[in-house]
């Protein structure tokens, strides 16, 4: 890959639905050209604490991530290497042993609730999102991924919604919209904001390597 890659910070409120306009993106540009890399995965390893003691942990703050592992291994990506990023077991509140193994691409898409509130993250980011969502509907979706697909209870959410996660929202998260180059109201739902964002992405793609606006294969947008 001749090129530096690009990097776009993709932020919101949890369940504001940063994931649809990653996977949008993603699926636009075309997937073989596009890293991603999810927040949430670096946070920290609690192991070595009691169950009990895990949970009470505030996860919504920065503290609770591994950001300077992330950092370290954007700027690898951005060098042409490939990394392995940490995956993280939500059920235990521990890093799990499965890495991820990422690949430099053209586009590398950094996407968490606190990646515009990192100022060393946003120094290598050339292209900044704030997805906003009203806060029912985040809550709502947080609290059906969670039961779901994380295997806690409603009320487990719920709680830790009103103890850390509403009030980290709006200390780091909302703050953090200040710095956004685009804010999608309504995440991947608003399908005119995300053409918008990926029409921007393939003329700076251009901009580096006329042969990466539109690649043999990838699906174009009408």
């Amino acid at each position: 890959m001749p090129h530096r890659p690009l990097v776009l910070g993709v932020a919101g409120g949890s369940g504001s639905g940063k994931s649809t306009v990653v996977r949008e993106v993603a699926r636009a540009l075309g997937e073989d050209r596009v890293a991603v890399i999810r927040h949430d995965w670096y946070y920290r390893d609690l192991a070595h604490l009691p169950y009990a003691e895990r949970c009470a942990v505030n996860f919504d703050h920065p503290d609770a991530l591994e950001t300077d592992l992330l950092v370290r291994q954007v700027d690898a990506l951005l060098r042409g290497d490939t990394v392995e990023a940490p995956s993280y077991d939500y059920a235990t509140h521990t890093r799990a042993r499965r890495v991820v193994r990422i690949e430099p691409k053209p586009v590398v898409i950094l996407d968490g609730i606190l990646v515009l509130a990192e100022p060393d993250l946003r120094e290598r980011m050339d292209l900044k999102v704030f997805v906003d969502t009203d806060a029912d509907i985040r809550l709502l979706r947080r609290l059906r991924r969670d039961t779901v697909e994380r295997g806690r209870t409603a009320e487990s959410v719920l709680d830790q919604y009103e103890r850390t996660v509403r009030p980290m929202h709006l200390e780091f998260v909302e703050p953090s919209r200040r710095y956004a180059d685009l804010i999608i109201p309504e995440g991947g739902y608003n399908r005119e904001a995300v053409a918008l964002l990926v029409t921007r992405l393939r003329t700076m793609l251009a901009e580096e390597d006329p042969r990466l606006i539109h690649p043999p294969g990838t699906p174009v947008d009408h």
